[in-house]
């Protein structure tokens, strides 16, 4: 079984997607088969048994059970449920991965007015977008999402075996809202001479001895000593024998939408120092995980580790992975094809046609003010 997928719920919660799939009954049907207080505690008792932190987990769960007490959820359904109880575990402490799905029946948006335009919903993210030369010599690619998807992993794989004549090689992460690590591990192997130690990923250990870290079993990852109540593991980038890209410049192009598994690629480039980040401070959604149920639909993300700088031991939660060079994320591309030699007339233009259409700004942790 390949563990890594089961990162991917980290991305989907700092996205606003979808936790893990929910065949979600009608919100008569959920209020039928778990109370609103019943769901609150289910929340609690797996943040209070799992959360990466056990003190901060113990203070989650005693929020919403005073929440419970209060009767702050008794009479709320749907997105309003999940608002309430975001908010109270928030005020305890912001992170960038908690976040409570309502069944999806219940979050339809009410028919628009006799006369109005029915709203527009954009397309689900692709994985992979504009992948190719953006200049002679220098190969572009953007990701959206790590996705547990075998296609996409062979895509990246392509990518890179089709460009290793590069001179540089852009990632435009700026969309990227998280994922796992299956294209990150087609992706290392071009880029360094030598066995190299990317990050350092930490799960609570009680999660561990029960079979729950989703990066149990990967071929990239180390297991080596850490703090107490925690299993650490190093995630190792391997060389390949093909030598084309190892001297290649690289820059990764970030922005505060740029999430979870995307800040994990930002700072595996940025602590080698094998990549330029040229943008904004990344999201600073650290922990990862999986998702849960929770009962009548409803379904969260319990974050059991962290990722970090093995130096440093530092990681992102909060403040996110600084970039090297702090630029606005809609001028990076213009910045980093400038540096390697682009006419700044056609650096813009080549910009204008690779720019992101989704949102690059950071999305607040919901109920946080």
């Amino acid at each position: 079984m390949i563990r890594s997928s089961h990162i991917l719920p980290a991305l989907l919660v700092a996205a606003g997607m979808a936790v893990v799939p929910v065949l979600a009954p009608s919100p008569v049907q959920a209020a039928e088969e778990a109370s609103a207080d019943t769901i609150a505690e289910n929340y609690a008792t797996l943040l209070e048994r799992d959360y990466v932190y056990p003190e901060t987990g113990k203070r989650y769960a005693a929020a919403i059970r005073a929440g419970i007490a209060a009767g702050r959820y008794k009479t709320l359904t749907g997105p309003a449920l999940g608002e309430a109880i975001d908010a109270d575990v928030n005020a305890v402490a912001p992170d960038g991965h908690l976040r409570l799905r309502a069944p999806e029946t219940a979050a339809v948006p009410a028919a628009p007015a006799p006369g109005s335009a029915a709203p527009v919903r954009r397309p689900p993210k692709v994985p992979v977008e504009q992948a190719g030369w953006i200049a002679p010599g220098i190969a572009f690619i953007r990701f959206n999402v790590f996705p547990m998807d075998a296609a996409v992993t062979a895509e990246a794989a392509k990518f890179m075996a089709d460009h290793a004549d590069a001179k540089a090689i852009i990632f435009d992460i700026r969309t990227h809202n998280g994922g796992g690590l299956d294209q990150m591990d087609v992706i290392f192997p071009w880029l360094f001479a030598e066995p190299t130690r990317l990050v350092t990923m930490a799960t609570r250990a009680s999660v561990d001895a029960r079979g729950g870290s989703p990066i149990d079993g990967l071929a990239s990852m180390r297991v080596v000593k850490g703090d107490a109540g925690m299993v650490a593991r190093e995630h190792w980038a391997t060389p390949n024998a093909d030598k084309r890209l190892r001297d290649a410049k690289v820059y990764v192009l970030t922005s505060g939408a740029s999430a979870s598994a995307a800040e994990h690629f930002s700072l595996a480039m940025k602590h080698t120092g094998r990549g330029t980040l040229v943008g904004a401070p990344t999201a600073g959604a650290n922990h990862f995980g999986s998702g849960e149920d929770l009962g009548g639909g409803y379904a969260a993300f319990i974050p059991v580790g962290r990722t970090y700088d093995p130096t440093t031991g530092k990681d992102w939660e909060g403040e996110g992975v600084l970039p090297d060079i702090a630029v606005p994320p809609a001028d990076a591309l213009v910045r980093v094809l400038t540096d390697l030699g682009v006419a700044p007339a056609e650096a813009k233009t080549l910009s204008d046609a690779h720019m992101p259409s989704w949102p690059m700004e950071r999305r607040k942790p919901r109920g946080a003010k």
